[in-house]
């Protein structure tokens, strides 16, 4: 594969992936009823868990699509890290570069630990540790990635975007602080920290392939333009 398609490619991924994610998650939980998903009360791991009827935490747990969601989570954390390399091997060299990547695949794996094992008390012992082991990898990971793609002055972003991607990565990290705190919102805490790395994928595979387009068209139009 040529390089020059790299960024374009890494920048498409990353969105394709925040597109399949919410769309995987939003089919997962409309198919709960009695009681019905709750964004803001219920976990997003609640979506993958395959046992309907389990009691957890005060929470009633019973996800038909679990298998879609289950199935995301891995899709999520191959694609991501895909995008993610991707683009360092185009953007990145040196050590940052190599750090970058390696939060990526640690991501993933992550993620595949998330896919495997669900979080769910009725399973075998080590599930659950498993699945938050690698939740709370995966988010950490994730969120020091877009945190990085902001504080990087190699990079040559502009300010705004700098000041998007620490704000949305610090933000994310934060929620996660406060996941635990009241049963009400732990829901709505769990997708701080999820949804920040999401919404800075969109964002930046958007602006990549917005540039890189806006570049090809100069290029064709000095091309065209007479000696």
């Amino acid at each position: 594969m040529s390089r020059k398609i790299w960024l374009p490619l890494g920048a498409a991924v990353l969105v394709l992936n925040a597109m399949q994610w919410v769309v995987s998650e939003a089919v997962a939980a409309a198919a709960w009823s009695r009681p019905a998903y709750s964004y803001a009360t219920n976990y997003i791991s609640d979506l993958g868990v395959p046992d309907c009827g389990t009691h957890y935490q005060g929470r009633t747990i019973c996800s038909p699509d679990h298998a879609l969601m289950n199935t995301s989570f891995i899709v999520q954390g191959v694609l991501f890290a895909t995008g993610v390399i991707l683009l360092a091997a185009t953007l990145l060299t040196g050590r940052a570069r190599r750090v970058v990547i390696a939060l990526a695949g640690a991501h993933a794996v992550g993620f595949l630990l998330v896919g495997l094992f669900h979080g769910s008390p009725d399973g075998p012992g080590y599930s659950l540790a498993l699945h938050v082991a690698g939740a709370s990898i995966a988010i950490l990971c994730a969120n020091t990635i877009v945190i990085m793609a902001g504080s990087l002055k190699s990079l040559q972003l502009p300010g705004a975007y700098r000041v998007f991607s620490i704000a949305v990565g610090a933000l994310g990290l934060l929620s996660e602080a406060f996941v635990g705190a009241s049963t009400s919102t732990a829901g709505i805490f769990e997708r701080g920290g999820v949804y920040s790395w999401l919404l800075w994928s969109v964002v930046t595979g958007v602006s990549l392939l917005v540039r890189q387009t806006r570049r090809a068209t100069e290029a064709r139009m000095l091309e065209n333009v007479p000696a």
